[in-house]
């Protein structure tokens, strides 16, 4: 299936339809419990996490775990991996950053927890441009961004994340296939009447890129992936790479 590279979607467009776009971020919401994208993010993260002992045994026993969520739209994601880590008595920081403010202001609206949840806080930023030093969080994790960018701003997005993350990064998006094109289209016409929904959903698949096409990026970003997640129903995939050459850590000295 090639990919549509020339079409654009809703969410893309004008933001002016406020009740829309908060309809549409309430069905994110759904299709990400639903059909398991939260749950392909969380296991990446884990996986992420258990390639390097001395992290996993942070994320358990010590400092908090600093995660960055690019292009994070209603941010369920977050909210879901917080909840989660709080019953596993896990200490998370997470900030969501989206290029629109509209997008964050709608969040709020989608689900208030947004705004109120302890360890989160959403941010105004582009993440082809990250407002952040180096090595500032300990992942940077991305989901159904990639769909809506060309090659080469997606280079330049995997660098920026690469850059920020001291352990590495996590992205989630579609697969494109006509299968997933299929169950998109009546994904969108029988679970909402939400405009932006019916267009995007079968659109973000025509948009999106293979497996393959992503793990060949994430490369030429100077990563290497450790750990491939994918959906059920073989409509979603989500990867965790970490620095292709680890950084050196300085020799101690006997004093």
């Amino acid at each position: 299936m090639k990919r549509a590279a020339a079409a654009m979607e809703r969410l893309d467009g004008s933001l002016d339809d406020r009740d829309a776009l908060v309809g549409n971020l309430r069905d994110l919401t759904r299709i990400n419990r639903w059909l398991g994208g939260r749950h392909l993010s969380a296991r990446a993260i884990d996986a992420l996490l258990a390639t390097d002992r001395r992290a996993a045994r942070r994320a358990a026993d010590g400092p908090t775990v600093a995660i960055l969520d690019v292009g994070t739209g209603g941010a369920d994601i977050p909210l879901a991996l917080l909840a989660r880590d709080r019953a596993r008595g896990r200490s998370t920081r997470i900030v969501g950053l989206d290029s629109r403010p509209e997008i964050l202001a709608a969040a709020i609206v989608a689900d208030p927890r947004a705004g109120t949840t302890p360890g989160l806080a959403l941010e105004l930023g582009d993440g082809r441009s990250l407002p952040y030093p180096d090595a500032s969080f300990d992942i940077a994790h991305t989901s159904l961004v990639l769909h809506h960018l060309a090659p080469a701003e997606i280079d330049l997005l995997l660098r920026e994340m690469a850059r920020v993350a001291r352990r590495g990064i996590v992205v989630n998006d579609l697969a494109r296939s006509r299968p997933a094109w299929v169950g998109a289209w009546l994904l969108g016409h029988l679970l909402t009447t939400n405009r932006f929904t019916r267009h995007d959903a079968p659109m973000s698949v025509r948009r999106a890129y293979t497996l393959s096409e992503v793990v060949t990026m994430v490369q030429r970003a100077g990563m290497r992936v450790v750990h491939t997640e994918r959906g059920f129903l073989g409509h979603r995939w989500a990867i965790a790479a970490e620095p292709a050459t680890p950084p050196r850590v300085p020799e101690r000295r006997p004093s």
